[in-house]
């Protein structure tokens, strides 16, 4: 199958990566639909399990895009190219997706175009402004946290990774700690709210490492706080001070974010700056972003919280950018896990 460059655009886009199941379609006019089913069946393990992952999206996968052809007021034949993560993420839910948009690729002979999902997280700040290059651009999820000079559109030099935790995961496993209901990350932040960031100094991790993090300290920390606390008085102690614990937990998370993100600002001379991922929706992060970029005299660009988690608008205009540059890919394109 041969994909040429094509002029007006229709862009399905396809995420399928961990547990949303979702589509969307973005086209010259902007983002026309955004559809996403969140799988509530891994609650109750207190994280997300591989194999329930695949079977939902197996279940859900066609409903959710044909939602979002109806939501834009197309059929699969008004589609002039389907993007699709293929990866990085759970290998079973990739394949679910990957199978599902190369079947459709080949079925309507609409060409196929593979969409990295922490490029996308990027990309998402894209969907209803254009930053301006080159930028800066931090990317906090629950698998990732990754500092990032954009020189161009996927023109990326790294600047660090996370060692360990990604922040998305310090959160939620602090929050399990605390007997935090899963997901614990959104929930720790409204609690967090409310509370003291002073009650607990929590260990900043790697400040004076380059551009790496490591937040794995962070949560035997906050093990060992709870330790020693005696068994007789520790469910008071969270009763009474649960707020405050999460605040104590946010300030050490987005403070680490906060002093890396502002040394490579400096660093590198950049005005404009772009944070992305799950985390991003994190109020605490948001509000201390706005005063750096504010206090540096940098252009802050943060995606509204639904296009900050896993979703498909992300990777429809991903795929739209993609495909104006000229970029596509054949039926045998493969997933991959991790970035690694």
């Amino acid at each position: 199958m041969e994909f040429p460059y094509l002029g007006d655009m229709n862009i399905l886009g396809i995420e399928s990566s961990c547990d949303e199941t979702a589509a969307a379609v973005y086209s010259d006019h902007g983002l026309l639909s955004n559809v996403i089913a969140s799988q509530s069946i891994h609650r109750k393990f207190g994280g997300v399990v591989p194999e329930l992952a695949s079977r939902a999206h197996q279940k859900t996968i066609w409903s959710v895009t044909d939602q979002a052809l109806n939501e834009a007021g197309m059929s699969i034949n008004d589609i002039d190219a389907i993007a699709v993560t293929h990866g990085p993420g759970l290998m079973g839910a990739l394949l679910v997706g990957l199978s599902f948009a190369k079947g459709l690729s080949l079925s309507h002979q609409i060409p196929i175009i593979g969409v990295n999902h922490i490029d996308a997280h990027i990309y998402a700040n894209f969907i209803e402004e254009t930053p301006v290059y080159p930028f800066l651009a931090l990317i906090v999820s629950g698998g990732h946290t990754r500092l990032v000079v954009v020189k161009d559109f996927l023109k990326h030099s790294v600047l660090g990774d996370t060692r360990d935790d990604a922040a998305g995961e310090a959160f939620d496993k602090t929050a399990k700690i605390l007997g935090i209901e899963y997901p614990g990350g959104p929930r720790m932040d409204k609690l967090a709210q409310t509370g003291d960031i002073k009650f607990v100094k929590f260990p900043q991790a790697l400040l004076k490492d380059g551009y790496e993090f490591s937040f794995s300290g962070l949560k035997t920390s906050v093990l060992y706080h709870l330790e020693a606390i005696s068994e007789a008085d520790r469910e008071q102690y969270l009763t009474n001070h649960l707020n405050d614990l999460c605040a104590s937990i946010s300030h050490a998370i987005t403070e680490v974010l906060i002093k890396k993100t502002e040394k490579a600002l400096h660093e590198f001379g950049l005005k404009s700056l772009v944070i992305a991922g799950g985390v991003s929706a994190n109020s605490m992060l948001r509000s201390k972003m706005e005063k750096l970029a504010q206090k540096s005299g940098v252009k802050l660009s943060i995606p509204k919280p639904v296009y900050c988690t896993d979703n498909a608008a992300m990777i429809a205009v991903t795929g739209y950018l993609k495909a104006k540059s000229g970029q596509f890919d054949s039926l045998e394109l493969e997933p991959f896990a991790s970035m690694h």
